[in-house]
């Protein structure tokens, strides 16, 4: 039996948790941050793992401290706030993120993109790209003050999966609190989405909140948020087609083809605007495999590919068994309601293990939404955990080196057993 904290077993967890996070920015700009940075993550995960048999409050509480102090240092785990900035510069300047790459615009916000995406046009939705080129235009080409910005911008998304998650829960059997705790609280969301930053928590928040207005028997409006999601990153349509099996539970006559056609029209009136307010058109769809120069064996195809040498044909059986997989889980919850959403977050998941490139805080796309169910959380939190570790602060990743991968497993184990005995 797992005993909840007393007020002042909170406070320190609390404290606890923002000295890690603290230590986890810091280590951005002080000399040994490598140090720095484990013993905060170190921190950051022990508060998290007493923080479980907290209540409602008290989580929400812990949320809101622990984000502030990853807000304000460099990037953490990841360099991509700088692609970001660059493509806000191309298209405030009048060119087209979508065909010129950063190297096509002489700015102080493209010279920090790594040369990996020097020419590289943005693979991200229209809304995104509206957000970014606001902030360059109100902000300037002061990229520190406007990496602040965008992370404090990309960070509201926290906000909405607070006030989601629990509503989640709610529909499809969790209890808010393990919603919280295992949806936002995570380190994979905090320190990765977060610190990063990275446009999938908003991403993520709009596909939470969409899923609850859909379940919430308020579906035009949660087709329309959810379609502001794809505006962001185009992944989130993905679970559109399990939300009209939702509505269509509801409809008496000619469900589907109500549900279908009125989701459809939300959709493309959403994203059409969105569309039109960025000043674009679109040019993502032929920008969306822009990453897949990238070599990690996270995606299995990739990394099936690697092993025999054939990663291009790999990649494509991935593709065809990704669209088997996903036709067969939509097939299967015609009765909508929380069989929908779990076939959703299913297929997330295949998605991000069977897609070309995964990188590790992809896992949270599958994660908003299964933290809603009534699971045991010992396998997400280990992962979690293993998911932090693995890239190196810098943003590099560590999959190849087999020293750290087993180490940081290792850690991971650790934290699996140490919830797994609370559940037990």
């Amino acid at each position: 039996m797992v005993l909840a904290p007393s007020p002042t077993q909170h406070r320190l967890t609390v404290a606890l948790g923002f000295v890690g996070s603290a230590a986890i920015g810091a280590s951005t700009f002080v000399p040994g941050g490598r140090v720095v940075f484990y013993v905060g993550v170190a921190a950051f995960v022990w508060a998290w793992l007493r923080l479980r048999t907290c209540d409602k409050r008290q989580i929400l509480t812990a949320i809101g401290v622990w984000a502030v102090p990853l807000l304000v240092p460099l990037p953490i785990l990841s360099q991509d706030v700088y692609i970001y900035l660059a493509q806000g510069a191309i298209a405030h300047a009048g060119l087209d993120p979508y065909t010129v790459g950063p190297s096509g615009l002489d700015s102080p916000l493209t010279d920090r993109v790594s040369w990996v995406w020097e020419n590289t046009p943005s693979p991200y939705g229209p809304l995104f790209i509206l957000l970014m080129k606001s902030i360059v235009a109100v902000v300037g080409p002061n990229v520190v003050v406007a990496a602040f910005v965008t992370k404090v911008v990309i960070a509201s998304g926290l906000v909405l999966l607070c006030a989601a998650l629990p509503g989640l829960a709610r529909h499809l059997g969790g209890t808010p609190e393990q919603a919280l705790w295992i949806g936002v609280a995570n380190p994979l969301v905090l320190v990765h989405l977060t610190g990063g930053p990275h446009n999938d928590l908003l991403m993520v928040a709009f596909l939470a909140a969409g899923t609850l207005l859909v379940l919430d028997r308020r579906h035009v409006a949660g087709i329309a948020v959810v379609a502001l999601a794809m505006s962001i990153k185009v992944t989130a349509g993905l679970v559109l087609p399990f939300l009209v099996w939702v509505w269509a539970a509801r409809v008496k006559r000619w469900g589907f083809v109500t549900a279908a056609g009125a989701g459809a029209l939300v959709t493309v009136v959403v994203f059409g605007l969105c569309t039109l307010a960025a000043g674009v058109d679109l040019g993502w769809l032929g920008a969306l495999d822009g990453n897949a120069l990238l070599i990690h064996w996270l995606s299995i195809p990739t990394g099936i590919g690697e092993l025999f040498g054939i990663i291009p044909v790999a990649r494509i059986i991935g593709w065809g068994l990704l669209a088997g997989i996903v036709v067969l889980l939509w097939g299967r919850c015609r009765s909508g309601g929380p069989a929908a959403i779990s076939a959703a977050a299913w297929a997330l998941l295949a998605t991000v293990l069977l897609s070309s490139v995964t990188m590790p805080w992809y896992f949270t796309w599958p994660l908003v939404l299964a933290a809603g169910f009534a699971l045991r959380p010992a396998i997400v939190a280990g992962i979690s955990v293993w998911l932090v570790l693995v890239n190196y602060p810098n943003g590099d990743t560590g999959l190849y080196n087999w020293w750290w991968v087993l180490l940081t497993a290792a850690a991971g184990v650790f934290v699996w057993w140490t919830v797994r005995r609370e559940y037990a």
